[in-house]
């Protein structure tokens, strides 16, 4: 791992690659979100990661266009929470996405089905109006999120594309998700870790505060580079531009064997897997 960079990929099963470290846009205000993540391709960010129904994919766009970067050295992804009501709705509210962040012939890296609530029939009616707008080219990679084994082994009755290219969970210390985490690592699933943060409220704690000061680290940056030692892709967000930052910088250590010991016997905590997941932090 000591081989990291700001600037490191990982290989998706469409053969794409998708940057390590991500940028979220969860509870961004639309007239914050254009300026945090124009700081943060600036501090060399390369992933920004929104959904459709954070309500700023129009923000995320015009970063994405005001910023000095060719469009290809950026890698955008958008979720959709529910379909519409056929395929062809379904279909063009995915296409809505792509049209708000890259305009009428822009296009998407990677969407992502929110969450598995809507029940198998709209998981379908979703991945398949995404797999179609793959073949089109005008999403790169598709994949979930906050999906459990059994949702992702039930796709493969219909998917042409199977398995997800990522599957994004919330993941920290305290939430490791252990079996869906191994058997996305089994079967060539990216990891993606939202509210790898803690929402700030693990800040003080004594094991994660102590590894933090045994490298002169916050302990923000710890969670990051914890969650890249653990093989998954983190997606802390902020709107302050010294946190923004500050979270990036996280390729100048390395935790030790003890330190990623103590961070995995936290005790683990339920997942909460809501309409909307909370990836503020």
């Amino acid at each position: 791992m000591s081989g990291l960079t700001i600037t490191s990929t990982a290989k998706l099963s469409s053969g794409k690659a998708i940057p390590l470290l991500g940028f979220g846009v969860w509870d961004s205000p639309s007239h914050l979100t254009t300026k945090s993540c124009l700081g943060a391709l600036k501090v060399g960010y390369r992933h920004i990661d929104t959904a459709q129904v954070y309500g700023n994919e129009p923000e995320v766009g015009e970063a994405v266009k005001q910023s000095s970067l060719k469009r290809e050295d950026i890698y955008v992804t958008s979720k959709i929470l529910s379909p519409g009501s056929d395929d062809a709705a379904t279909y063009q509210k995915c296409l809505e996405s792509v049209h708000k962040i890259g305009g009428k012939d822009g296009y998407l890296d990677l969407m992502l089905i929110h969450n598995a609530s809507p029940g198998a029939a709209s998981i379908k009616l979703m991945w398949q109006a995404m797999e179609k707008l793959q073949q089109e080219g005008k999403i790169k990679s598709i994949g979930v999120s906050n999906f459990g084994i059994g949702h992702i082994e039930k796709m493969k009755e219909y998917a042409k594309v199977w398995p997800p290219m990522v599957n994004q969970l919330e993941l920290h210390p305290w939430l490791q998700q252990r079996e869906i985490v191994d058997y996305c690592h089994k079967n060539n699933i990216i990891v993606e870790a939202y509210c790898p943060l803690v929402r700030n409220q693990k800040a003080k704690d004594p094991d994660l505060s102590s590894v933090a000061e045994k490298h002169g680290k916050s302990t923000a940056q710890v969670l990051v580079r914890y969650c890249l030692q653990k093989n998954w892709v983190p997606l802390p967000k902020s709107d302050n531009p010294g946190r923004i930052a500050q979270n990036a910088d996280i390729y100048d250590f390395e935790l030790d064997k003890q330190d990623m010991e103590k961070l995995d016997g936290q005790k683990q905590e339920a997942a909460l897997v809501v309409a909307v997941d909370n990836q503020a932090t």
